[in-house]
């Protein structure tokens, strides 16, 4: 997922911030970033709203990486 990859590096973050930040092995994390694994529907959750973006564009429905506007109370815990 070139995406994915492209995202992770824009904010300047390796494969073992992503799993500090999302709870994803790093080992996963690489699975999925090298699309040899797909991410269930909460990874891509979390690793939209730490990369601060959509869950679409991750999933390549969309271009456009904004993410769409949340809940004030939307956090990784939840």
């Amino acid at each position: 997922m070139e995406r994915l990859k492209k995202l992770r590096k824009e904010k300047g973050y390796t494969q073992i911030k992503m799993q500090l930040l999302t709870g994803i092995d790093q080992s996963d994390y690489s699975k999925i970033e090298k699309g040899k694994r797909y991410f269930t529907f909460e990874q891509c959750k979390r690793i939209a709203l730490v990369l601060d973006t959509s869950m679409d564009y991750l999933s390549d429905l969309t271009d456009d990486p904004r993410p769409y506007p949340r809940k004030q109370s939307e956090s990784m815990g939840k």
